[in-house]
This record gives structure tokens, C-alpha cells and sequence, in this order.
């Protein structure tokens, strides 16, 4: 299941403190740009007189040159420098603040003074794109999900107060007028509702709420004032927990991003042993012709190329932009390490109530030997009186005003009533056969649910009920096998034969039902036992399947929405109800695994080019630069791409 998977519920660090260096890279924001900017104005000016004026009184100024670019180096330079000595205090020697100020004061040292001004410029420049390109992809996670109302209309002593949904307890009664967020989850006391959950689901279509149904933070409402008897305090609420969920993801890396980080670790002593080599080895073996300062200047352009900025920053990067994509369609990830886990699936398993079917149950068919509405409305006036999933389906295709009288269950197998003076039956095949009344045999061949029905023990037809597979199942499990999965599999606790009958419907390869909680897990634990190095993945509906998303390599819980279990116990939660989101995340996984990759090959490849060149005395300084800073703006563009992507 792999290490990460087992620490899912322990790491809480908050978005806000997590940033994709082990150090502290805060720019001043506004300041660093004024400090840029000047340092810019007076490194080209310096490079005007120079190269292009060729002004004697400025070339020949030794101190005036000195002193120019001085004052262009400190407002960029000045924070790198603090931040090495800060460091250095603490034992940390080896870092890219450290190789900047080595490579740049080394640089002044040898009369490099405008390259050493450049190196410092731009990357200063390069971190400000960092900053912001990280702080835009989380905000892009935040702005997504942090659509917390931020007042309650409450009734209290007869009148409306505003304030702020944290002082509102359960059971208060609080008002939404016409395009305000919906401040704290509860009941709906208005008959009826327009929302839009685009916020909570990615579905940006309306959706209807009728008197008694619950309703939840954030979702906006569309017509008339509605009135909401609060469920929950603000703090536990369904978009509380999403947010910190959230926040929380960034804590949790992927085995590429903690591979990058030791890589660096090890990466920068070694590259600042190789510069002192370089610098000093040639002297025994070119001697006389051996020039210091010329083997100093290849060492430092070897030390300002080798940066490992652009390979720290891209990664992290590359997983914030999936998080956000994600999110944007509906999809909540609970760290980068899941995105990964999405791209290398190889087994899906499923459940089939609420995640491949609806879940509600509908009348299928209606057979009978008398009147067919008289038929229906017998079973459904006995029905009325249970509370049964079965009854409710029955009641609600064939409402009616007739009464029952003597209504009462026989346990696991139906009920009787008396409608007209006449005994009624209504009920399974072992309620027929427990007062010896016969029916065809081929009933008992029909895969479905079925109610059978007896009048004075005679028996006069049948209506059989079943839950509607989902339009998008089979679509579901056709993408999921273009993208290469070996195997899906349908675990469900209904009987075998609906199970079996609803897996070919939507072409999964293995179904097994008659399944308790238990009986899922010892299947899943089966399934992982025979295939060892295979990823596996549980979609549930969150609640009963709590084990089972547990056990299984990424748990996924479909419909989330309002579900607090989905949201505690899965690894990735897709807050609509539509499979085919599935092979949304499993494609957001992969679209980011691959940039990530990309800008992992990008920097390595031109860093090592440019290292072998500046060794060789053939890359200067400014190659030293693009290698460093235009590698890892290439990579902060490449990682912005995905928030871009569109995915269906």
C-alpha cells in the first residue's frame, strides 16, 4: 500500500506554510520589485557605457566601475547574502544562496563586475516568477473552494440578526435571500429550491432542493428567500472540512517531489567540491601555463549553472497546477502523492449502489391477472405503510388515497393488510410460499427485486423494481480501459444475480455480490494478494465502504458531497456523481506526472550541456544564467500549463 498511503491522516501542515523550498524565499513582494528595478536601470546604464558608448572616463574608472556596480548588486544581492550567513549560522553551507554569493562576489573578485550584477538580477527575477507562479496556483486551489459566506441571517427573539456563521448553533433558523452563499449546512424549511453547487462540485447546471432535503455551505441560492434550519456548527460543515482537506494536500509529496529534495540535498556539496576542483586541479597539470583567475571564472559559471532552482521549484509546482485542475472539475485530491498513484493504476474496483447505479429505485415492470390500476393500487395502498426502500418506489410511481386497514410486516418477507374485507399479500416468494399459495415457477428466474401479490391466498401478479445503472457507467468503464487498466471489478452487497447482471451491462470484467462490509474486504485483500505489484484503487460511496477505500492503494469516494465519512476515509474525492470522473482524475494524474517529468528532464539535460561547456571554458556567465534562470522560467510556464488543460 506504500508508506504514504499509511500516514494519510497525519499530516496537517497548512497550505499557507508550505513552500516548495526547504529555505525561505519571500521576495518583499512590491519592495523586491522596486529593488529589481533599480538594479536594473543601473546595470544596463553600466553596460551602455561600456559596450555601446565605450566612454573612456568610465572603462578607465577602475573605482567608479566598482562603485557603479556595487550599488546595482546590493538591493538584489543584499537578501541572497542574508539568507547564506543565516544559513551558515545554522551548519547549512550547501545551498543555492550560498552558490549565488560564491558565484557572484567571486565574480566582482576577477572583474566580472557586470556578469556578477546579471547572475544576481536574474535570479532574483526567477524567484519572483517562482513566488508568483506558486502563490497563483494555490490561490487557484483556495480561490476554487474558499467560497466561505462570511455572515448568517439568524432568527433570534422573533427577529433576523446578522453575524458570522461561527455564532450560529445547531437548530437555529437562518435565511438566505435570492444570490447569497448558503452559510452553514442544514435542513431546508421552504418548500422548494434552486442552488447552484458549482463550488462544491465543478457542475455548474442548477440544482433543486425540495422542503426537508439538506442542504449545504456555499452553494448559492437561485430564486426566492429560503429558510435553512442549521444541522451543523460552521467548523464541522462539509465545505470546512473540504478546505482543510485541501490545505492540507500540499503537505503531502509525491515520491518524485521527495526524490528531487534529497536529490538536491546531496546535488549542491558535490558541485561545490567539483568547482574547487575545477579551480584548482589544472595547476598540476598545465604548470607554467596554468592561470588562476581563468579557471576561477570557469568554477563559477560552473557554480551558477549548476543551481538546483529550476529542478526544486518545477515539481512542486507541476503537483500544485494538477491539485488545482483537479478541483476545478469537481475532483479533491488529498496530496500530490495520490496524483501520482491516479497515473499508475492498474485494478479499479467499485461498488455498484451509488457509484455505478443511482441508488434510488425505480418500477420496472408491472404484471398482473386482474385490472392493472386496480392492481396497483392495492400494493401500493399496503406499501404506503412501510418505510422500506422497495415500498417508497412503489408508493411514488403509483401514488393513491386509498387506505389499508390491519397492516402489518412479516418479518423478511413482505406484508398483509385488509383492503375491501379481502386478506392481502404483498411481499417476497417466501411470503407466498409460508401460506402455501403457488405462482408460476419462472418468477422465481427474474433477476430483479420482486413484490409478488396474493389476494385471500390466491395469487394475481407481480411488480419487479430495480436501481437505473448511471448514463455515464458504461462510458465510465470504457475510458478507464482506453487508458490501459488491466482489470475492473464490482463488489456489492445486493444479490449476485443483479450484481452480475448490472457488471455485463457496463462490460466489468469481474462481479461478485452478496457481499457484507467484511466480505468486501477479504475480496480486496484477495485481489491485492494476487497481484503484488499491481496499483489498486476502491471506489465507493464513502459511508459502508469505509474499509474497504482504507485497504486499497487510493481510496475513492464518488457523490462526497455532504458526506463526512467520504471526506475523512478517501485519498480522493469526486464530489458529483458521475463515474466518468474517474478517468478525469486517473487523466489529470497523468497529465501532471508528465510535465513534471518534462521539467525534470529539461533542467538536468541543459544543466549538464552547459556544465560540461562551462568547464571547458567555452559557456560564459551569461549561459551560466539562461542555464540557470531561463531553465527554470521555462519549467514555472510548463507547470501553469495543466491549470490551462481542459478535461472531460
Amino acid at each position: 500500500m506504500g508508506q504514504e498511503h499509511s500516514n494519510r491522516n497525519h499530516t496537517h501542515n497548512n497550505v499557507n506554510q508550505e513552500h516548495s523550498h526547504d529555505h525561505d524565499h519571500s521576495h518583499g513582494g512590491e519592495n523586491t520589485k522596486l529593488f529589481v528595478g533599480f538594479s536594473l536601470i543601473m546595470f544596463f546604464i553600466g553596460v551602455l557605457l561600456t559596450n555601446i558608448l565605450k566612454l573612456d572616463w568610465f572603462i578607465n574608472n577602475q573605482p567608479l566601475r566598482l562603485t557603479w556596480y556595487i550599488v546595482a548588486y546590493l538591493p538584489v544581492g543584499f537578501p541572497v547574502l542574508k539568507e547564506a550567513f543565516k544559513l551558515a549560522k545554522k551548519g547549512d553551507f550547501f545551498n543555492e544562496f550560498t552558490l549565488m554569493s560564491v558565484a557572484t562576489i567571486g565574480a566582482f573578485c576577477i572583474g566580472e563586475h557586470a556578469e556578477g550584477v546579471a547572475v544576481m538580477i536574474f535570479y532574483t527575477i526567477g524567484e519572483i516568477f517562482q513566488e508568483s507562479a506558486v502563490n497563483k496556483a494555490k490561490g487557484n486551489i483556495k480561490a476554487l473552494l474558499d467560497i466561505r459566506p462570511n455572515q448568517a441571517t439568524v432568527l433570534r427573539d422573533g427577529k433576523y440578526q446578522i453575524m458570522s456563521p461561527e455564532e450560529v448553533g445547531i437548530g437555529e433558523i437562518i435565511q438566505v435571500k435570492v444570490g447569497e452563499k448558503i452559510p452553514l449546512d442544514g435542513e431546508l424549511l421552504t418548500e422548494k429550491g434552486s442552488f447552484n453547487t458549482s463550488a462544491l462540485t465543478g457542475e455548474s447546471k442548477p440544482s433543486t432542493y425540495t422542503k426537508g432535503e439538506v442542504v449545504l455551505t456555499g452553494m448559492i441560492n437561485l430564486q426566492n428567500v429560503i429558510e435553512v434550519k442549521t444541522t451543523k456548527r460552521y467548523e464541522d460543515s462539509s465545505l470546512a472540512k473540504i478546505l482543510e482537506m485541501v490545505q492540507e494536500a500540499s503537505a503531502r509529496k509525491a515520491t518524485t517531489e521527495l526524490y528531487i529534495r534529497k536529490f538536491a540535498k546531496i546535488y549542491t556539496p558535490i558541485v561545490f567540491f567539483l568547482a574547487v576542483v575545477l579551480t584548482i586541479l589544472p595547476y598540476f597539470i598545465l604548470g607554467q601555463e596554468y592561470q588562476f583567475t581563468t579557471w576561477l571564472e570557469r568554477a563559477l559559471v560552473f557554480l551558477v549553472i549548476s543551481c538546483p532552482c529550476a529542478l526544486v521549484i518545477s515539481v512542486p509546482l507541476g503537483y500544485f497546477g494538477g491539485i488545482g485542475a483537479a478541483s476545478k472539475n469537481g475532483i479533491l485530491f488529498k496530496g500530490s502523492n495520490y496524483l501520482e498513484l491516479m497515473a499508475k493504476l492498474d485494478i479499479v474496483v467499485m461498488d455498484k449502489t451509488g457509484t455505478l447505479t443511482e441508488g434510488i429505485f425505480k418500477v420496472q415492470e408491472v404484471k398482473s391477472t386482474i385490472n392493472q390500476e386496480e392492481f396497483t393500487t392495492i400494493v401500493a395502498a399496503i406499501e404506503k405503510q412501510s418505510t422500506h426502500p422497495i415500498a417508497k418506489a412503489i408508493v411514488e410511481a403509483f401514488p393513491t388515497t386509498k387506505v389499508a386497514l390491519n397492516v402489518h410486516e412479516i418479518s423478511g418477507k413482505g406484508l398483509s393488510g385488509v383492503i375491501n374485507e379481502q386478506t392481502i399479500l404483498v411481499g417476497n416468494t417466501a411470503l407466498l410460499k409460508q401460506f402455501n399459495i403457488n405462482y408460476p415457477e419462472d418468477i422465481d428466474m427474474i433477476v430483479e427485486s420482486i413484490v409478488v401479490v396474493a389476494i385471500e391466498k390466491k395469487y394475481i401478479g407481480y411488480i419487479t423494481i430495480a436501481d437505473q445503472i448511471k448514463p455515464d457507467a458504461k462510458q465510465a468503464i470504457a475510458k478507464m480501459k482506453a487508458m490501459g487498466i488491466q482489470k475492473t471489478v464490482m463488489l456489492s452487497g445486493d444479490k449476485n444475480t443483479i450484481t452480475k447482471k448490472v457488471a455485463k451491462e457496463v462490460d466489468i470484467d469481474i462481479a461478485i455480490g452478496g457481499l457484507l462490509p467484511e466480505g468486501k474486504v477479504k475480496e480486496l485483500e484477495k485481489l491485492k494478494a494476487a497481484n503484488t505489484t499491481k496499483s489498486i484503487a476502491f471506489v465507493g460511496d464513502g459511508i459502508n465502504d469505509a474499509p474497504v477505500l482504507a485497504l486499497s492503494d487510493v481510496g475513492i469516494a464518488m457523490g462526497g458531497l455532504g458526506s463526512d465519512a467520504a471526506i475523512e476515509t478517501a485519498d480522493v474525492v469526486i464530489q458529483t456523481d458521475q463515474p466518468t470522473k474517474i478517468a478525469v482524475a486517473m487523466h489529470i494524474g497523468r497529465e501532471t506526472r508528465k510535465i513534471v517529468i518534462q521539467n525534470i528532464s529539461l533542467a538536468l539535460i541543459v544543466k549538464i550541456i552547459v556544465l560540461i561547456l562551462g568547464a571547458g571554458g567555452i559557456a560564459t556567465m551569461w549561459e551560466a544564467v539562461f542555464a540557470d534562470v531561463g531553465v527554470a522560467l521555462l519549467a514555472i510556464l510548463n507547470a501553469v500549463r495543466i491549470q490551462k488543460m481542459k478535461f472531460q
